[in-house]
C-alpha cells in the first residue's frame, strides 16, 4: 500500500513538474540535478542533520563552470524541492527567481570549494551535534574505531576565523582542504565533496557517524581501547582501497539509490 501510494503521488506531481521546468526553462540535466540536490535536502533532515536555517548543500549547474544548486534561505530541509532551489553565480547572486535570498555567509564556503577545486560537483556542510563536537576538540577526530580510521585518510582541518562571511577566507579554505574530501571546520562543523551528490552525502554520512562513535565512547566512561599503530594504519590503507576511486565504495551509487527509493515512499514531493 505505501508504495503504491508513493507512485501514485508521483504521477500526480509530474503535470506541476512539466509546467515549472517549462517555465523555468531547465533542461534535463539541470533538473536532475535539481531532483537529487532536493534529495539531499530532505534525507539530511531525516538524518536529523538539519541547523533549522543553517547548513548549505550545494551543486554545480551540469554544463558550467561558475553556476551552482543551493537552498533559498527561508525554506526548512524537509520542504524542499527540486523548482524551490536557487540558481546562482560565484558571489551568491541569484540568476533564477526566488522569493527567497541566498545566505551569504553559508555561499562563502560553497564557492570556495567549487571553485578550487573542480572534481568538487558537490558541497555539503553541516552544524550536527557530534560533528561540532569533535570540531571542538583539540586533537579532532580520533582513530578509535573502523568508521574513523576508514574515514581518516580523507579528512582535513580548517581553523576557525568567525562567521563566514569574509571571501578572503575562501583562498584558505580550498588551501585547507587539500586533496581531501571531508574537512572538518574547527569549532564550526563538518565538509564533505563529492563528484556526485550520491558521493558527497555517503561521506558526510561516514564522517557524521564516526563522531557520534567518538563523542558517545568518550563520554561512556569506560577506558578506551586504543588500536595499535600499525593496525591503524593497515584499516588507513584498507579505507583508500575501499573508497577511493575504483574501490567498491566509492561514489555511494548503490547506499544513494537505496535512500531515493525511501524518500520516493516516505517524502515523494522532493522531485516536484
Amino acid at each position: 500500500m505505501k508504495r503504491r501510494a508513493a507512485t501514485t503521488a508521483k504521477h500526480r506531481s509530474a503535470p506541476r513538474k512539466r509546467a515549472v521546468r517549462a517555465a523555468k526553462k531547465i533542461n534535463d540535466a539541470e533538473w536532475q540535478a535539481r531532483v537529487e540536490l532536493a534529495a539531499a535536502y530532505r534525507l539530511t533532515a531525516m538524518m536529523g542533520w538539519t541547523d533549522m536555517l543553517g547548513t548549505h548543500i550545494s551543486c554545480r549547474v551540469p554544463g558550467t563552470d561558475d553556476q551552482f544548486l543551493i537552498n533559498p534561505y527561508g525554506l526548512l530541509f524537509e520542504e524542499m524541492s527540486a523548482s524551490d532551489l536557487i540558481k546562482c553565480d560565484v558571489e551568491g547572486r541569484k540568476l533564477s527567481q526566488s522569493p527567497y535570498e541566498v545566505n551569504s555567509a553559508g555561499f562563502t564556503i560553497h564557492s570556495a570549494i567549487h571553485m578550487g577545486n573542480h572534481d568538487a560537483e558537490a558541497v555539503m556542510h553541516c552544524h550536527t551535534q557530534y560533528g561540532v563536537a569533535v570540531a571542538s576538540q583539540k586533537q579532532g577526530l580520533l582513530p578509535l574505531t573502523q568508521m574513523a580510521l576508514t574515514a581518516l585518510s580523507q579528512v582535513r582541518y580548517h581553523d576557525f576565523e568567525g562567521v563566514a562571511e569574509d571571501h578572503n577566507e575562501r583562498e584558505r579554505l580550498v588551501r585547507d582542504l587539500g586533496d581531501g574530501s571531508m574537512l572538518i571546520l574547527r569549532n564550526h562543523g563538518t565538509l564533505t565533496v563529492g563528484a556526485s551528490i550520491g558521493e558527497m552525502f555517503a561521506r558526510m554520512y561516514r564522517l557524521e557517524r564516526a563522531c557520534k562513535f567518538q563523542i558517545t565512547a568518550m563520554t561512556g566512561g569506560a577506558e578506551l581501547n586504543r588500536i595499535p599503530g600499525e593496525i591503524i594504519n593497515h584499516t588507513l590503507d584498507q579505507g583508500n582501497q575501499i573508497y577511493g576511486k575504483g574501490g567498491r565504495g566509492a561514489g555511494g551509487k548503490l547506499m544513494w539509490a537505496a535512500l531515493l527509493r525511501k524518500l520516493d515512499r516516505e517524502s515523494p514531493g522532493y522531485a516536484s
